[in-house]
């Protein structure tokens, strides 16, 4: 249990101890629905989102702007876009970073299937927006990324970053509050 992301120790022991607890059958049912989960689940063919079905609900939906690809690490990133009711294109989930430190270079995500969508797609793709972490590999892999498509008539840009809102400047990193200053916008 302590294996799993955001569970310490402590709360790993805490959750065996109730389940421990709990009736046979309630544990077993768990159990079966973790197994279900885990045998259903599939990746959409075309974008490598979670899906019941050979292609997701996003890539399906002819309300979806076409012409717009958001190029995110994993599932979550897209669930967290989504939440935000402002993008309306469709996705790529690349299944990570590159990061050598951990082994992972371009050829363990899903950067390939990209590149095909694009050829695939004759131009009718007009952006390609990079929503990757502001890391060190999320750098490393939008830098990556833009090389590898500059062949093709897109254009490609980032999401926006600087001071979160609510946030203080003087508790702002250097890097952060940097792009922030060299990328303003217009007010108003």
């Amino acid at each position: 249990m302590a294996k799993l992301p955001g569970i310490g120790k402590k709360t790993a022991l805490r959750l065996v101890l109730h389940l421990i607890k709990e009736k046979e059958v309630k544990t077993q049912a768990l159990t079966e629905a973790l197994s279900r989960l885990r045998a259903n689940i599939k990746f959409c063919k075309t974008c490598h989102n979670i899906s019941d079905d050979e292609e997701c609900a996003i890539c399906r939906s002819h309300r979806r702007e076409r012409a717009v690809i958001c190029v995110v690490e994993e599932t979550n990133d897209v669930m967290a876009i989504e939440n935000t009711a402002q993008y309306t294109g469709l996705y790529h989930v690349l299944g990570g970073v590159i990061s050598p430190v951990n082994g992972i270079g371009p050829a363990d995500l899903k950067i390939e299937t990209l590149v095909q969508r694009l050829a695939a797609a004759n131009g009718t793709v007009k952006e390609i927006i990079l929503a990757l972490s502001p890391t060190m590999e999320g750098d490393t892999t939008a830098f990556y990324l833009h090389r590898k498509l500059k062949e093709f008539p897109v254009k490609i840009t980032s999401i926006a970053r600087g001071v979160p809102v609510g946030g203080e400047l003087e508790y702002a990193d250097e890097i952060t509050l940097g792009r922030s200053i060299t990328g303003r916008t217009l007010f108003g």
